[in-house]
């Protein structure tokens, strides 16, 4: 009797591709002070915008913390165990909208430079070194 194939053992596991999409970010932590006048701009994102923010994102945990006598920022945890903290110091609402979205949009990777050190080789190339000190110097 042949054996029989369970429907689970078909199943894959869920993946950034083409049937499914899974967010990078899972937590976004806000902290402020509710004295400071840097946090001005700050109280007023949560108290106005903090739900749609939250009905827009549903995948996100967010948190709100009260941080006394420090700068306000916004930290966004992500899936791969990296954290990102960006300083939300006198900045306007719009500009605070810009930057939970840059933390939302981020895959929590680590920034790699875009130039790279150019390429060193260990051995010696198939023709040689050339210099202009062994080169044969031509015949007038």
């Amino acid at each position: 009797m042949p054996l029989a194939i369970f429907r689970a053992q078909l199943r894959s596991t869920p993946a950034n591709g083409h049937a499914a999409f899974l967010p990078h970010i899972r937590k976004l932590v806000f902290e402020f002070c509710n004295k400071w006048p840097s946090s001005q701009n700050t109280r007023t994102f949560l108290l106005n915008d903090l739900q749609s923010l939250a009905r827009q994102n549903p995948h996100v945990e967010i948190v709100v913390r009260q941080r006394n006598q420090r700068e306000p920022i916004v930290r966004g945890f992500y899936v791969n165990n990296r954290d990102k903290v960006i300083p939300l110091n006198s900045l306007e609402v719009t500009a605070i909208h810009k930057k939970v979205r840059l933390l939302l949009d981020s895959s929590g990777a680590k920034i790699k430079p875009l130039k790279r050190r150019p390429v060193e080789s260990t051995t010696e190339a198939a023709r040689g070194i050339w210099s202009g000190l062994h080169a044969d110097r031509p015949t007038l």
